[in-house]
Protein backbone atom coordinates (compact mmCIF):
# COMPACT_ATOMS: atom_id res chain seq x y z
CA UNK A 1 0.00 0.00 0.00
CA UNK A 2 1.33 3.43 -0.96
CA UNK A 3 2.19 5.66 1.99
CA UNK A 4 -0.32 8.51 2.24
CA UNK A 5 1.00 12.05 2.49
CA UNK A 6 -1.70 13.11 4.90
CA UNK A 7 -4.34 11.54 7.15
CA UNK A 8 -6.91 14.05 8.27
CA UNK A 9 -4.94 17.01 9.55
CA UNK A 10 -1.84 14.89 10.23
CA UNK A 11 1.23 15.02 7.96
CA UNK A 12 2.60 11.50 7.53
CA UNK A 13 6.40 11.27 7.92
CA UNK A 14 7.31 7.58 7.78
CA UNK A 15 6.07 4.04 8.29
CA UNK A 16 7.09 2.64 11.67
CA UNK A 17 5.34 -0.73 11.77
CA UNK A 18 2.77 -3.11 10.38
CA UNK A 19 0.21 -5.14 12.26
CA UNK A 20 -2.58 -7.59 11.57
CA UNK A 21 -5.07 -4.79 11.05
CA UNK A 22 -3.01 -2.23 9.16
CA UNK A 23 0.01 0.04 9.07
CA UNK A 24 1.34 2.40 11.75
CA UNK A 25 2.90 5.70 10.70
CA UNK A 26 4.85 8.44 12.41
CA UNK A 27 3.16 11.75 11.68
CA UNK A 28 3.05 15.35 12.81
CA UNK A 29 0.06 17.25 14.11
CA UNK A 30 0.62 20.76 12.63
CA UNK A 31 -1.95 22.38 14.90
CA UNK A 32 -0.24 21.31 18.14
CA UNK A 33 3.23 20.80 16.64
CA UNK A 34 3.70 17.36 18.15
CA UNK A 35 4.69 13.99 16.79
CA UNK A 36 2.04 11.30 16.88
CA UNK A 37 1.67 7.67 15.87
CA UNK A 38 -1.12 6.99 13.37
CA UNK A 39 -2.61 3.51 13.33
CA UNK A 40 -4.59 2.76 10.17
CA UNK A 41 -6.86 0.10 8.75
CA UNK A 42 -7.62 -0.17 5.03
CA UNK A 43 -11.39 -0.25 4.58
CA UNK A 44 -11.10 -1.12 0.86
CA UNK A 45 -10.20 -4.75 1.51
CA UNK A 46 -12.62 -7.70 1.80
CA UNK A 47 -15.90 -6.05 2.92
CA UNK A 48 -16.90 -9.08 5.00
CA UNK A 49 -13.70 -9.00 7.06
CA UNK A 50 -13.42 -5.25 7.14
CA UNK A 51 -16.75 -4.82 8.89
CA UNK A 52 -15.42 -6.97 11.72
CA UNK A 53 -12.05 -5.21 11.83
CA UNK A 54 -13.63 -1.77 11.74
CA UNK A 55 -15.72 -2.63 14.79
CA UNK A 56 -12.67 -3.91 16.61
CA UNK A 57 -10.80 -0.77 15.58
CA UNK A 58 -13.59 1.37 17.00
CA UNK A 59 -13.62 -0.63 20.23
CA UNK A 60 -9.89 -0.08 20.64
CA UNK A 61 -10.33 3.66 20.21
CA UNK A 62 -13.19 3.76 22.71
CA UNK A 63 -11.43 1.51 25.20
CA UNK A 64 -8.04 3.19 25.25
CA UNK A 65 -9.43 6.65 24.48
CA UNK A 66 -11.45 6.64 27.68
CA UNK A 67 -8.44 5.78 29.83
CA UNK A 68 -6.06 8.36 31.26
CA UNK A 69 -3.23 6.66 33.10
CA UNK A 70 0.58 7.06 33.02
CA UNK A 71 1.02 3.42 32.02
CA UNK A 72 -1.50 3.38 29.16
CA UNK A 73 -0.88 4.86 25.73
CA UNK A 74 -2.85 8.08 25.11
CA UNK A 75 -5.36 8.19 22.24
CA UNK A 76 -5.72 11.68 20.74
CA UNK A 77 -8.09 11.33 17.82
CA UNK A 78 -9.94 8.97 15.49
CA UNK A 79 -11.17 9.58 11.95
CA UNK A 80 -11.36 8.42 8.38
CA UNK A 81 -9.47 9.55 5.29
CA UNK A 82 -10.64 7.97 2.03
CA UNK A 83 -10.42 4.19 2.41
CA UNK A 84 -8.34 4.45 5.59
CA UNK A 85 -9.73 4.60 9.09
CA UNK A 86 -7.09 6.00 11.43
CA UNK A 87 -6.38 6.55 15.08
CA UNK A 88 -3.88 9.15 16.29
CA UNK A 89 -2.09 8.27 19.50
CA UNK A 90 0.88 9.14 21.64
CA UNK A 91 4.18 8.58 19.85
CA UNK A 92 6.39 6.38 22.01
CA UNK A 93 10.17 6.39 21.72
CA UNK A 94 11.48 3.20 23.21
CA UNK A 95 11.60 -0.54 22.73
CA UNK A 96 9.09 -3.33 22.97
CA UNK A 97 9.38 -5.51 26.04
CA UNK A 98 9.52 -8.47 23.65
CA UNK A 99 12.87 -7.27 22.35
CA UNK A 100 14.31 -6.84 25.84
CA UNK A 101 13.22 -10.33 26.90
CA UNK A 102 14.70 -11.89 23.77
CA UNK A 103 18.02 -10.15 24.43
CA UNK A 104 18.11 -11.20 28.12
CA UNK A 105 18.46 -7.53 29.04
CA UNK A 106 16.18 -7.50 32.08
CA UNK A 107 17.35 -8.12 35.63
CA UNK A 108 14.89 -9.69 38.10
CA UNK A 109 14.59 -6.38 39.96
CA UNK A 110 13.71 -4.52 36.77
CA UNK A 111 11.28 -7.30 35.85
CA UNK A 112 9.38 -6.75 39.11
CA UNK A 113 9.28 -3.00 38.50
CA UNK A 114 7.97 -3.43 34.95
CA UNK A 115 5.34 -5.99 35.95
CA UNK A 116 4.13 -3.79 38.82
CA UNK A 117 3.72 -0.80 36.49
CA UNK A 118 1.87 -2.88 33.91
CA UNK A 119 -0.38 -4.15 36.71
CA UNK A 120 -1.05 -0.53 37.73
CA UNK A 121 -2.20 0.34 34.23
CA UNK A 122 -4.35 -2.76 33.91
CA UNK A 123 -5.88 -2.14 37.34
CA UNK A 124 -6.94 1.31 36.15
CA UNK A 125 -8.43 -0.16 32.96
CA UNK A 126 -10.27 -2.84 34.92
CA UNK A 127 -11.69 -0.21 37.25
CA UNK A 128 -13.14 1.43 34.14
CA UNK A 129 -14.63 -1.88 32.96
CA UNK A 130 -12.05 -2.46 30.23
CA UNK A 131 -10.27 -5.82 29.96
CA UNK A 132 -7.29 -5.86 27.60
CA UNK A 133 -7.40 -9.61 26.74
CA UNK A 134 -4.17 -9.50 24.70
CA UNK A 135 -1.47 -8.60 27.21
CA UNK A 136 1.87 -9.67 25.74
CA UNK A 137 5.45 -8.30 25.53
CA UNK A 138 4.81 -6.87 22.05
CA UNK A 139 2.04 -4.70 23.55
CA UNK A 140 4.24 -3.26 26.30
CA UNK A 141 6.65 -0.44 25.50
CA UNK A 142 9.63 0.48 27.65
CA UNK A 143 10.40 4.13 26.95
CA UNK A 144 13.85 5.71 26.94
CA UNK A 145 13.19 7.41 30.26
CA UNK A 146 12.18 4.11 31.86
CA UNK A 147 8.42 4.60 31.74
CA UNK A 148 6.20 1.65 30.86
CA UNK A 149 3.22 1.91 28.50
CA UNK A 150 0.52 -0.63 27.60
CA UNK A 151 -0.60 -0.44 23.98
CA UNK A 152 -3.08 -2.10 21.61
CA UNK A 153 -6.46 -2.55 23.22
CA UNK A 154 -7.63 -3.95 19.88
CA UNK A 155 -9.52 -6.93 21.32
CA UNK A 156 -10.46 -5.31 24.61
CA UNK A 157 -13.87 -6.12 25.99
CA UNK A 158 -15.99 -3.41 27.52
CA UNK A 159 -19.37 -3.80 29.16
CA UNK A 160 -20.81 -1.57 26.41
CA UNK A 161 -18.92 -3.20 23.53
CA UNK A 162 -21.08 -4.09 20.53
CA UNK A 163 -18.72 -6.76 19.21
CA UNK A 164 -18.87 -10.18 20.81
CA UNK A 165 -16.49 -13.03 20.14
CA UNK A 166 -18.16 -16.21 19.02
CA UNK A 167 -18.02 -19.09 21.50
CA UNK A 168 -14.94 -21.19 20.82
CA UNK A 169 -13.12 -18.46 18.87
CA UNK A 170 -9.77 -17.61 20.44
CA UNK A 171 -8.42 -14.09 20.19
CA UNK A 172 -5.02 -13.01 21.44
CA UNK A 173 -1.49 -14.39 21.33
CA UNK A 174 -1.60 -18.14 22.13
CA UNK A 175 1.43 -18.18 24.42
CA UNK A 176 -0.09 -15.59 26.77
CA UNK A 177 -3.72 -16.74 26.78
CA UNK A 178 -5.41 -17.75 30.00
CA UNK A 179 -6.92 -21.26 30.26
CA UNK A 180 -10.44 -19.85 30.01
CA UNK A 181 -9.53 -18.04 26.78
CA UNK A 182 -8.02 -21.23 25.36
CA UNK A 183 -11.25 -23.07 26.16
CA UNK A 184 -13.32 -20.35 24.48
CA UNK A 185 -15.03 -19.36 27.70
CA UNK A 186 -16.07 -15.85 28.63
CA UNK A 187 -13.21 -14.20 30.50
CA UNK A 188 -12.89 -11.28 32.85
CA UNK A 189 -10.09 -9.13 34.24
CA UNK A 190 -8.38 -12.16 35.76
CA UNK A 191 -7.39 -13.25 32.24
CA UNK A 192 -5.09 -10.21 32.11
CA UNK A 193 -3.58 -11.31 35.43
CA UNK A 194 -2.70 -14.72 33.96
CA UNK A 195 -1.15 -13.13 30.87
CA UNK A 196 0.97 -10.81 33.01
CA UNK A 197 2.04 -13.81 35.07
CA UNK A 198 3.32 -15.50 31.90
CA UNK A 199 5.23 -12.35 30.95
CA UNK A 200 6.76 -12.06 34.42
CA UNK A 201 7.84 -15.71 34.28
CA UNK A 202 9.57 -15.05 30.97
CA UNK A 203 11.29 -11.92 32.26
CA UNK A 204 12.80 -13.56 35.35
CA UNK A 205 13.72 -16.94 33.86
CA UNK A 206 14.49 -16.16 30.23
CA UNK A 207 12.11 -18.87 29.01
CA UNK A 208 8.38 -19.28 28.50
CA UNK A 209 6.40 -21.28 31.08
CA UNK A 210 4.48 -23.08 28.32
CA UNK A 211 6.02 -24.49 25.14
CA UNK A 212 4.80 -26.60 22.28
CA UNK A 213 5.70 -27.76 18.81
CA UNK A 214 2.43 -26.31 17.54
CA UNK A 215 -0.49 -24.21 18.73
CA UNK A 216 -2.53 -27.22 19.82
CA UNK A 217 0.17 -28.64 22.09
CA UNK A 218 0.85 -25.17 23.47
CA UNK A 219 -2.81 -24.66 24.36
CA UNK A 220 -3.00 -28.13 25.89
CA UNK A 221 -0.14 -27.22 28.21
CA UNK A 222 -1.73 -23.92 29.21
CA UNK A 223 -4.85 -25.76 30.31
CA UNK A 224 -3.25 -28.87 31.83
CA UNK A 225 0.33 -28.25 32.92
CA UNK A 226 1.86 -26.29 35.75
CA UNK A 227 5.37 -24.99 34.93
CA UNK A 228 8.35 -25.52 37.25
CA UNK A 229 8.83 -22.78 39.88
CA UNK A 230 10.88 -19.86 38.51
CA UNK A 231 13.53 -20.38 41.21
CA UNK A 232 14.20 -23.87 39.84
CA UNK A 233 15.09 -22.25 36.51
CA UNK A 234 16.91 -19.22 37.92
CA UNK A 235 18.22 -20.05 41.44
CA UNK A 236 18.88 -16.36 42.13
CA UNK A 237 15.14 -15.74 42.50
CA UNK A 238 13.49 -15.63 45.94
CA UNK A 239 10.90 -18.22 46.91
CA UNK A 240 8.36 -15.45 47.46
CA UNK A 241 8.40 -14.75 43.72
CA UNK A 242 7.52 -18.40 43.09
CA UNK A 243 4.38 -17.91 45.16
CA UNK A 244 3.39 -14.68 43.46
CA UNK A 245 3.72 -16.15 39.97
CA UNK A 246 1.99 -19.37 41.04
CA UNK A 247 -1.04 -17.41 42.19
CA UNK A 248 -1.10 -15.34 38.99
CA UNK A 249 -0.89 -18.52 36.88
CA UNK A 250 -3.60 -20.47 38.70
CA UNK A 251 -5.61 -22.51 36.18
CA UNK A 252 -8.89 -21.59 37.86
CA UNK A 253 -9.55 -17.86 37.68
CA UNK A 254 -11.11 -18.02 41.15
CA UNK A 255 -7.73 -19.01 42.58
CA UNK A 256 -5.89 -16.02 41.10
CA UNK A 257 -5.60 -12.56 42.57
CA UNK A 258 -9.05 -11.10 43.07
CA UNK A 259 -7.75 -7.85 41.57
CA UNK A 260 -4.55 -7.18 39.66
CA UNK A 261 -3.76 -4.29 42.02
CA UNK A 262 -3.10 -6.95 44.67
CA UNK A 263 -0.53 -8.51 42.35
CA UNK A 264 1.19 -5.12 41.99
CA UNK A 265 1.34 -4.76 45.78
CA UNK A 266 2.92 -8.19 46.22
CA UNK A 267 5.46 -7.50 43.48
CA UNK A 268 6.56 -4.32 45.24
CA UNK A 269 6.75 -6.15 48.57
CA UNK A 270 8.99 -8.76 46.95
CA UNK A 271 11.10 -6.00 45.43
CA UNK A 272 11.58 -4.37 48.83
CA UNK A 273 12.73 -7.65 50.36
CA UNK A 274 15.48 -7.78 47.76
CA UNK A 275 16.05 -9.69 44.54
CA UNK A 276 19.38 -10.58 43.00
CA UNK A 277 20.10 -8.03 40.26
CA UNK A 278 21.61 -10.56 37.86
CA UNK A 279 20.58 -10.99 34.22
CA UNK A 280 18.07 -13.72 33.48
CA UNK A 281 20.48 -15.74 31.34
CA UNK A 282 20.07 -19.38 32.38
CA UNK A 283 22.70 -22.05 31.94
CA UNK A 284 21.92 -25.53 30.74
CA UNK A 285 22.67 -26.95 34.18
CA UNK A 286 19.96 -24.89 35.86
CA UNK A 287 17.36 -24.98 33.13
CA UNK A 288 14.32 -27.00 34.12
CA UNK A 289 12.98 -29.60 31.68
CA UNK A 290 10.93 -27.98 28.96
CA UNK A 291 7.57 -29.54 28.24
CA UNK A 292 8.08 -30.06 24.50
CA UNK A 293 6.48 -33.26 23.20
CA UNK A 294 8.55 -35.86 21.40
CA UNK A 295 7.25 -35.94 17.78
CA UNK A 296 7.96 -39.70 17.61
CA UNK A 297 5.59 -40.43 20.48
CA UNK A 298 1.86 -40.42 19.56
CA UNK A 299 1.02 -39.42 23.12
CA UNK A 300 3.81 -36.86 23.42
CA UNK A 301 1.41 -33.92 23.41
CA UNK A 302 -0.09 -35.12 26.67
CA UNK A 303 3.00 -36.23 28.58
CA UNK A 304 6.28 -34.36 29.13
CA UNK A 305 9.44 -36.36 28.57
CA UNK A 306 10.74 -35.77 32.07
CA UNK A 307 9.80 -33.70 35.09
CA UNK A 308 12.03 -35.41 37.64
CA UNK A 309 13.72 -32.18 38.62
CA UNK A 310 10.40 -30.78 39.79
CA UNK A 311 9.91 -33.49 42.40
CA UNK A 312 11.29 -31.40 45.22
CA UNK A 313 10.02 -27.97 46.15
CA UNK A 314 12.85 -25.63 47.16
CA UNK A 315 12.90 -24.73 50.87
CA UNK A 316 10.06 -27.09 51.75
CA UNK A 317 12.29 -29.94 52.82
CA UNK A 318 9.67 -32.37 51.57
CA UNK A 319 10.18 -34.45 48.42
CA UNK A 320 7.03 -35.34 46.53
CA UNK A 321 6.58 -37.87 43.79
CA UNK A 322 4.95 -36.10 40.88
CA UNK A 323 2.13 -37.55 38.81
CA UNK A 324 2.94 -38.35 35.20
CA UNK A 325 1.14 -35.20 34.00
CA UNK A 326 4.12 -33.21 35.28
CA UNK A 327 2.38 -31.07 37.88
CA UNK A 328 4.78 -29.44 40.32
CA UNK A 329 2.88 -30.01 43.56
CA UNK A 330 4.58 -27.17 45.38
CA UNK A 331 3.64 -24.73 42.64
CA UNK A 332 -0.13 -24.87 42.94
CA UNK A 333 -2.51 -22.03 43.67
CA UNK A 334 -3.71 -23.22 47.12
CA UNK A 335 -0.20 -23.63 48.47
CA UNK A 336 0.82 -20.32 46.92
CA UNK A 337 -2.09 -18.49 48.53
CA UNK A 338 -1.40 -19.85 52.01
CA UNK A 339 2.36 -19.40 51.90
CA UNK A 340 2.17 -15.99 50.28
CA UNK A 341 -0.21 -14.79 52.99
CA UNK A 342 2.34 -15.69 55.66
CA UNK A 343 5.33 -14.41 53.66
CA UNK A 344 3.82 -10.97 53.10
CA UNK A 345 2.72 -10.61 56.70
CA UNK A 346 -0.96 -10.51 55.75
CA UNK A 347 -1.65 -13.28 58.28
CA UNK A 348 0.00 -13.40 61.68
CA UNK A 349 -2.04 -16.24 63.16
CA UNK A 350 -1.14 -19.56 61.44
CA UNK A 351 -3.86 -21.40 63.35
CA UNK A 352 -6.51 -19.05 61.95
CA UNK A 353 -5.01 -19.45 58.47
CA UNK A 354 -5.17 -23.23 58.81
CA UNK A 355 -8.82 -23.03 59.84
CA UNK A 356 -9.63 -20.72 56.94
CA UNK A 357 -8.23 -23.15 54.36
CA UNK A 358 -9.42 -26.27 56.14
CA UNK A 359 -5.95 -27.76 56.63
CA UNK A 360 -3.86 -28.74 59.64
CA UNK A 361 -1.41 -26.47 61.39
CA UNK A 362 1.27 -28.99 60.44
CA UNK A 363 0.53 -28.34 56.75
CA UNK A 364 0.84 -24.59 57.29
CA UNK A 365 4.21 -25.03 59.03
CA UNK A 366 5.52 -27.15 56.14
CA UNK A 367 4.53 -24.44 53.67
CA UNK A 368 6.42 -21.65 55.41
CA UNK A 369 9.38 -20.53 53.32
CA UNK A 370 11.66 -19.77 56.28
CA UNK A 371 11.10 -20.50 59.91
CA UNK A 372 11.36 -16.84 60.89
CA UNK A 373 8.37 -15.86 58.74
CA UNK A 374 5.99 -17.34 61.30
CA UNK A 375 5.43 -15.99 64.81
CA UNK A 376 7.23 -18.05 67.47
CA UNK A 377 5.40 -21.22 68.29
CA UNK A 378 4.23 -21.80 71.82
CA UNK A 379 6.10 -24.62 73.58
CA UNK A 380 4.15 -27.84 73.64
CA UNK A 381 2.01 -28.34 76.70
CA UNK A 382 3.47 -31.01 78.94
CA UNK A 383 1.01 -33.51 80.44
CA UNK A 384 0.26 -32.84 84.09
CA UNK A 385 0.64 -35.81 86.44
CA UNK A 386 -1.73 -36.26 89.36
CA UNK A 387 -0.13 -35.55 92.76
CA UNK A 388 1.07 -38.59 94.75
CA UNK A 389 -0.86 -40.07 97.73
CA UNK A 390 -0.34 -38.53 101.14
CA UNK A 391 0.37 -40.63 104.31
CA UNK A 392 -3.24 -40.18 105.43
CA UNK A 393 -4.50 -41.45 102.08
CA UNK A 394 -2.35 -44.57 102.33
CA UNK A 395 -3.53 -45.26 105.92
CA UNK A 396 -7.19 -44.98 104.91
CA UNK A 397 -6.58 -47.32 101.96
CA UNK A 398 -4.88 -49.98 104.18
CA UNK A 399 -7.66 -49.86 106.81
CA UNK A 400 -10.34 -50.12 104.11
CA UNK A 401 -8.69 -53.17 102.52
CA UNK A 402 -8.29 -54.88 105.96
CA UNK A 403 -11.91 -54.26 106.88
CA UNK A 404 -13.09 -55.63 103.56
CA UNK A 405 -10.95 -58.75 104.07
CA UNK A 406 -12.42 -59.41 107.57
CA UNK A 407 -15.99 -58.95 106.40
CA UNK A 408 -15.43 -61.32 103.48
CA UNK A 409 -13.98 -64.02 105.78
CA UNK A 410 -16.94 -63.79 108.19
CA UNK A 411 -19.39 -64.21 105.31
CA UNK A 412 -17.62 -67.38 104.19
CA UNK A 413 -17.53 -68.87 107.80
CA UNK A 414 -21.20 -68.19 108.48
Amino acid sequence: MTQPAQLGRYDVVAEIGRGAMGVVYRAVDPMLERTVAIKTINMALDPGEMEHYEKRFTIEARAAGGLNHPNIVIIYDIGRSGDLAYMAMEYLEGRELKELITGNEITPERALDIAALVADGLAYAHAHEVVHRDVKPANIMILKDGRVKITDFGIARMRTADVRTQTGVVLGSPRYLSPEQVLGKRCDARADTFSLGVILYEMVTGQAPFNGIDVNSLMFQIVNFTPPPPSSVNPALPAMLDLIIAKALAKNAEDRYAGIAELAADLRACRQQGVAATPTTVTAATTAPRMIPDPTDPFADTLPSSRADDSTLPDSGVADTLPSRGLAKGFDSMAATMRLAVQTGAVTDPDALAATFGVSRHDIDNMVIASDTLPPQEPPVQPQLAPGWSLRDRQIFVVSVAAATVIGALILIL
